[in-house]
């Protein structure tokens, strides 16, 4: 359902976090965590990766007002490309299953597939909107694909091939007859597209805002403006199992951390885009404030992160790529109760 930005025009961080010179909208959060024990541990790892989607997983000081004193970013770059080859699994989610980084975000099929089976927790959605899809000028629609070639990054496969073949199929084509998959780990599938040896390709920011810059082909399909991928969750949030087990103080104070931030991104885009630059997470501050415009980060109030979880789950069971029915992935695989509680304390 359709959600006005403009029911979210406020600023929801703490006062305490001077080096960000961010106020909370009321004072029930900082009531609430006062009230709290500090975190069971004060360090915390988390994902880094090019991806602008991850902006807000990268707001250091209100993760630092919550008690992590010790906030290690891992990498992603060198685990993509190491498990690139997997192609039904996850580097993302691989790496919370594994213990190297405590949360990730990914693409909602991606996280469904690295938790099948997996000791992966997901905790809330992030926002909407963050892809879309680019081809030649004489493909017009997702089924123009038929018999095309496609191409996906060779370090981030697990993330977009799982979510174009849910598009595809959804059109009636079938993903493994129909498509002729493509990619280069020396290449970005825009310059497949450009050396002429792709038809179409995925982009999310801020390769995404590179592709218009450059005017390479044109959208297809959009998460932006195109049902039913505008409606449900892009991204969501993942922790390890265990973690929320021996932690739930430490999990309930980095997700209350991660949604002040989904707040601020969508509130104060320019803030926000600023700190990412000055961070070092985004190299280009216009690419970052197109992103952090569009993305739809105020929804994680009103959109219920269960319908998407049910929504991608469903597809891919129908595309064969899991075994297990939604209802037992969601069952097996999510804890609401951090998110329901922060909906509570931090209203707008």
């Amino acid at each position: 359902m359709p959600i006005a930005q403009s029911r979210r025009r406020f600023l929801t961080n703490l006062a305490s976090t001077g080096a960000v010179g961010l106020v909370s909208s009321r004072g029930g959060g900082r009531r609430s965590l006062a009230a709290e024990p500090p975190p069971e541990v004060t360090t915390i790892r988390l994902e880094k990766d090019p991806v602008l989607c991850i902006a807000p997983l990268v707001l250091q000081e209100l993760l630092r007002a919550e008690g992590f004193t010790d906030i290690r970013y891992v990498d992603l770059t060198e685990a993509y490309v190491r498990r690139a080859d997997a192609a039904k699994s996850s580097p993302i989610a691989d790496m919370i299953a594994h213990g190297e980084v405590d949360f990730g975000r990914d693409f909602v099929p991606a996280q469904v597939l690295g938790m099948n089976g997996a000791p992966i927790t997901i905790l809330a959605g992030l926002h909407l909107g963050c892809f879309e899809v680019f081809g030649k000028d004489e493909i017009r629609g997702l089924a123009d694909l038929k018999g095309k070639t496609v191409g996906t990054m060779a370090a981030a496969n697990a993330g977009e091939r799982p979510l174009l073949t849910i598009m595809t199929s959804l059109v009636g084509l079938d993903p493994d007859k129909d498509l002729h998959w493509v990619s280069d780990p020396s290449l970005q599938p825009m310059d497949l597209f450009l050396e002429g040896k792709i038809d179409a390709f995925l982009a999310a920011p801020p390769a995404l805002q590179e592709v218009r810059a450059r005017n390479i082909g044109h959208v297809i399909a959009s998460s932006i403006t195109d049902r039913p991928w505008s409606q449900y969750y892009c991204c969501m949030l993942a922790t390890s199992t265990e973690f929320t087990r021996k932690y739930p103080i430490a999990t309930k104070r980095a997700l209350r951390a991660i949604l002040k931030a989904a707040d601020l991104c969508a509130s104060d885009p320019r803030r926000a885009a600023q700190l990412m630059v000055d961070g070092g997470i985004a190299a280009r501050y216009d690419y970052a404030l197109q992103a952090l415009s569009e993305v739809r980060y105020d929804v994680w109030r009103d959109l219920d992160p269960e319908d998407s979880l049910h929504f991608y789950a469903l597809r891919l069971h129908e595309a064969g790529l899991i075994k297990a029915n939604p209802q037992k992935i969601i069952a097996d695989g999510t804890d609401w109760r951090f998110l329901t509680e922060l909906k509570r304390e931090l209203k707008a």
